[in-house]
């Protein structure tokens, strides 16, 4: 047997690694909310929600035990949409121990985004937030489910999403044909140990577990199927790479909805044992360094934008930061004048890069806490321990030498079981040898290290959100007014990518940028909106009629002075 295979995951379900880990730690700290939170009721202090692995453990088992009540089966989708609360890590353990698979839902869609979702993911069950933000969550259920309306407390037949009849609220109050949590919780001492204990019997590792939906080049996102030894194999090797170990505190800003919170932040916590600190439901840079200071994490993640908010903030003080040792920087490329901040004023010296797709559970490469810094900027690592890795021709498919731009497949034990309900697209991100084609320009070096250099496709990463064009087109496309829209990503010092729209506007119709970013708001996630637009008569085409969006690109640069700004 491989190393991988030997690890002490590779043969586990999710819900038993979290109850080993709880009996060999079950006094040390699971969750750690600083801001207190009305929602939760266990083991509040003045400072906040400290739940320890034991505590964890039973909370978990008593969610999954309700889950049993409410009548989930193994194999049915169970959807939470929500930010980050305690609540959101609890239910992603408890719909594993039950074999439920559990569905991430972004909770910055808007109503559009969600109902694709809640259709395509076929999800019977909901658990949900009252509000965030702007967003309304329960007021975007009753518009898109009227059927809600005189439900009471449900269960209930909503035509237009067949599959759903149960919504959760994450709080105690609820509106109609939704359950409150304590009338969700109460069944649930009904369930007995062994009723449980049966269930998760009938579990096994390569079950499907989990669908996260990320963006996809036809215009809706596409929901990765992942299995319980996909992502726990791959949160333990990350782990590995940053040698934590059960005494390490981990601060995690990210967003549990994105595979980075929820396999690299609620996943890995439980595998090794560590305090999953929780600074706030979204991410809020000083929330983020009175957290590590107070809880003095040892532990750091975040995209490159989110580095700098917090070291802009008046809460900072390097001096403050030294029970920082390691973590991940992702999302975008970590520009070397960050690198070294963030290794000197935060004492970050072991931080680590992961490069992954969701489609890969998502880490691909890493590069080592003893890496040097130049590997650590200008590389995205070598592979994780049993993920082969090929960088290939595009158009002809054979496999190209170092130093040799292609693009980069892996395969392995990270490899999604395909994307829910779209064989055909599946067909197309995994060919028939079983290699994931990743859409992403690499050259691998000589010294086994890689190198990411563009995308295949016109992806942008805005601030760690990946976002693709198609997307924000097809929605644009429905304004009556639109005749044509093409959309870019364009650099930003900010967000290092943000989005750009050329527009042409149909024959006597007039539009302004402003209203079509109102138009925008109520169907599409506010990271998604346009920053820059551009009205045209016409864009930049080739001779076979297709729009040269690397000129759009190039012409806003210009525009906008970027490149003086970027040189």
């Amino acid at each position: 047997m491989s190393e991988v295979e030997n690890s002490w995951v590779w043969n586990l379900t999710i819900g038993n690694v979290l109850r080993q880990t709880a009996q060999q730690n079950p006094t040390r700290d699971a969750l750690v909310f600083p801001r207190l939170c009305d929602q939760q009721t266990v083991s509040e202090r003045d400072d906040g929600l400290h739940v320890s692995y034991a505590q964890y453990d039973r909370l978990v088992d008593e969610t999954a035990k309700s889950l049993m009540a409410l009548g989930v089966k193994r194999g049915e989708h169970v959807g939470v949409w929500a930010t980050n609360w305690p609540r959101w890590a609890i239910m992603q353990f408890a719909a594993a121990r039950i074999g439920a698979v559990f569905v991430t839902i972004n909770p910055a869609y808007r109503t559009d985004e969600l109902a694709y979702v809640l259709k395509q993911s076929e999800i019977t069950t909901l658990f949900v937030l009252r509000e965030f933000r702007t967003s309304n969550y329960f007021g975007m259920l009753q518009e898109l489910i009227p059927e809600l309306n005189g439900a009471g407390t449900g269960p209930f037949r909503a035509s237009n999403f067949p599959k759903l009849t149960r919504i959760v609220s994450l709080h105690n109050d609820a509106e109609d044909g939704m359950l409150t949590w304590d009338q969700f919780t109460e069944p649930g001492g009904s369930v007995s140990d062994e009723d449980l204990a049966a269930r998760e019997a009938t579990l096994s590792p390569t079950d499907a577990i989990n669908i996260q939906y990320t963006s996809g080049t036809t215009g809706f996102p596409k929901g990765a199927t992942l299995t319980h030894r996909n992502i726990l194999v791959n949160a333990f090797l990350v782990g590995q790479g940053m040698d934590l170990a059960n005494a390490d505190r981990m601060c995690v800003p990210v967003p549990f909805y994105h595979c980075f919170g929820c396999v690299y932040g609620t996943l890995i916590a439980g595998v090794f044992g560590a305090a999953l600190v929780i600074p706030d439901e979204y991410f809020d840079a000083s929330a983020t360094v009175n957290a590590i200071k107070r809880e003095r994490c040892t532990v750091i993640y975040g995209v490159p934008t989110m580095f700098i908010a917090m070291m802009e903030t008046d809460e900072y003080d390097p001096a403050e930061m030294s029970s920082l040792r390691t973590g991940i920087a992702a999302g975008s490329p970590c520009p070397i004048d960050l690198m070294k901040r963030i290794v000197s004023e935060m004492s970050v010296d072991e931080i680590t890069i992961v490069y992954g797709l969701t489609e890969n559970s998502p880490g691909i490469t890493q590069t080592r806490a003893t890496d040097e810094l130049s590997l650590r900027v200008e590389t995205v690592g070598r592979p994780l321990p049993g993920v082969d890795v090929k960088i290939i021709n595009p158009e002809t498919g054979e496999e190209v030498s170092d130093n040799q731009q292609g693009e980069l497949c892996s395969a392995g034990h990270g490899v999604m079981l395909g994307y829910y309900n779209m064989p055909e697209m599946t067909a197309e991100a995994i060919d028939a040898d079983g290699w994931l084609h990743s859409g992403d320009l690499a050259v691998r070096l000589p010294n086994g290290y890689y190198r990411i250099t563009g995308r295949i496709k016109d992806m942008i990463c805005r601030g760690g959100e990946n976002i693709y064009p198609r997307e924000i087109e097809e929605f644009l496309y429905t304004l009556p007014e639109i005749q044509d829209v093409a959309v870019v990503g364009i650099p930003d010092r900010k967000y290092v990518e943000d989005v750009a729209a050329w527009v042409v506007l149909r024959e006597g119709q007039s539009l302004t940028a402003d209203e079509l970013r109102h138009r925008c708001r109520d169907a599409i996630s506010h990271f998604k909106i346009p920053r820059h637009i551009r009205f045209v008569e016409k864009f930049p085409m080739t001779v076979t009629g297709k729009i040269q969006k690397f000129r759009i690109r190039e012409i806003m640069i210009d525009e906008l002075g970027l490149k003086r700004e970027n040189a």
